[in-house]
């Protein structure tokens, strides 16, 4: 099983190396101009997403923001800036891909934290009448 692993692990830069060789001969694009594009795609998301952690990390902190949805999204993010930095044209795609799910998306019915928050919605009531029974 370790071999498995280890075969894979040291396989896929290999294969994603020989598949961006390919797609730079199919395009005319010289392989060096992908390779440098993917790693300064990865080291801006990354340099973005270091100071992006430090503003949401505040807004958990106040209460504006669920801590647990600022931390996926923000580790999806940093994930996909490594792969960016990683040389090949199918670690970008794994990349992208990782960037484009819907994963933090919330919806109306998602657990507030406990702080009101400067930017929460108001929450939707329902209008009605009563009286009291003596």
């Amino acid at each position: 099983m370790r071999f498995i692993l280890l075969i894979i692990v040291l396989g896929f830069p290999v294969i994603d190396l020989y598949t961006t060789v390919r797609f730079a001969r199919w395009t005319g694009v010289p392989v060096w101009a992908w390779l440098a594009m993917s790693f300064i795609a990865g080291a801006y998301l990354l340099r973005n997403e270091r100071l992006a952690f430090r503003a949401a990390t505040i807004a958990a902190m106040h209460g504006e923001q669920p801590l647990l949805r600022g931390l996926v999204d923000s580790g999806r993010k940093v994930l996909a800036g490594m792969l960016f930095m990683l040389p090949g044209v199918l670690s970008d795609l794994i990349a992208l891909v990782l960037l484009a799910l819907p994963i933090n998306v919330g919806t109306e019915f998602a657990p507030h934290t406990a702080g009101a928050g400067r930017y929460r919605t108001p929450h939707k009531t329902i209008d009605g009448e009563y009286r009291r029974a003596e």
